[in-house]
């Protein structure tokens, strides 16, 4: 079967492997059908890894599929089924599993993509458990956005920051893949949307979304402006994920005891804050990762009754190390997903 695989550094091949046996106890076989882009998959395709990993490793973390077999002990899941699945392997057994928190486990193996061989080949065998079915209506396209852009935006959005209808939200990155979906989430249970993003173009498409404002970051500061919109007191929610450029004015434009979450650094690991700020404004700093398996089922939900991922373009397989480089320059609004 057909597998892509990273080899070195920046380094993609597109090769036939051995197709996977019969799924073992408690597993599925499934026939991946879409695969969609993330910036795990550009940190993989650098070089950059947080654990040791062995090369050549099947590339993707994020992915849909059909269902061609079954194995022992399985009963709730069926040939034909169509499932997102969930891209970290995860034990089942720990404590932060039984209680459905499989972003905490205590024995997580790795994040498929980036740590073990991902889901960017034709067939898989995963767990049953690390499935969830596709509700009818919901294409591949779609589905395949499951777990990393909505799944990881419901666990930030609601999980940890609480919004609710009425708040207001600055959502950083508005044309990325979960800022486009932070925006129509935040729509969709009645918040005040604040968006930056960094062209014109990316602006208009922002507001289109739903964005009550829209902030281009490259002319204005986002944080001054904010605060004038929300006639100084500024905002209830910070949706952060890109890190040092924007930390320390993403904690200016929160309001007294507002909070900031976040899931990603894109231009650094390191930031420095502002701890008499932190402490008299009484503001709530908020670390997410990943998503929980039930997100998945919350965000199939919502795609269902028509909340749906932005969709910037659809390639092929081959077409893998142009969609990575187009998502690294940041020349994108919403999701690259890859069909099979």
């Amino acid at each position: 079967m057909r597998a892509l695989r990273l080899t070195g550094e920046r380094q993609l091949e597109l090769t036939d492997i051995p197709a996977p046996g019969a799924p073992g106890p408690g597993e599925v076989q499934i026939a991946v059908k879409a695969m969609a882009l993330n910036h795990i998959d550009v940190w993989g395709w650098r070089g950059m890894a947080f654990a040791k990993r062995e090369l050549p490793i099947v590339v993707g973390v994020e992915a849909a599929g059909e269902i061609v077999a079954v194995g022992e002990g399985v009963d709730d899941r069926k040939p034909g089924d169509p499932v997102a699945m969930y891209g970290a392997r995860t034990c089942g057994t720990c404590k932060p599993c039984m209680q459905g928190r499989d972003n905490l486990c205590d024995n997580v193996a790795g994040i498929m993509g980036f740590h073990v061989d991902g889901f960017c080949r034709d067939r898989v065998n995963i767990a049953a458990r690390h499935t969830v079915p596709v509700p009818g209506g919901v294409n591949w396209v779609n589905a395949a956005c499951t777990s990393v852009t909505f799944g990881t935006t419901e666990h930030m959005l609601f999980d940890n920051a609480r919004l609710e209808a009425g708040e207001t939200i600055l959502v950083h990155a508005g044309g990325s893949g979960i800022g486009s979906s932070a925006i129509r989430m935040s729509k969709d249970v009645g918040a005040t949307v604040i968006a930056t993003v960094g062209d014109d173009e990316k602006a208009e498409k922002a507001r289109a979304l739903g964005a009550d404002h829209v902030i281009n970051y490259r002319e204005e500061r986002f944080e001054s402006r904010a605060r004038r919109l929300t006639g100084k007191a500024g905002v209830d929610v910070v949706f952060e994920h890109v890190g040092p450029d924007t930390f320390p004015g993403s904690m200016f434009a929160l309001k007294k005891g507002g909070r900031l979450v976040t899931c990603g650094s894109t231009t650094g690991v390191s930031s420095t804050i502002n701890l008499y700020q932190l402490f008299q404004q009484q503001l709530r700093l908020i670390g997410s990762f990943g998503c929980r398996i039930d997100n998945m089922r919350s965000s199939l939900a919502k795609m269902a009754r028509g909340v749906l991922p932005v969709i910037d373009t659809e390639i092929t397989l081959e077409n893998f190390a142009q969609g990575l480089e187009r998502l690294e320059s940041r020349r994108v609004f919403g999701k690259i997903v890859v069909t099979f």
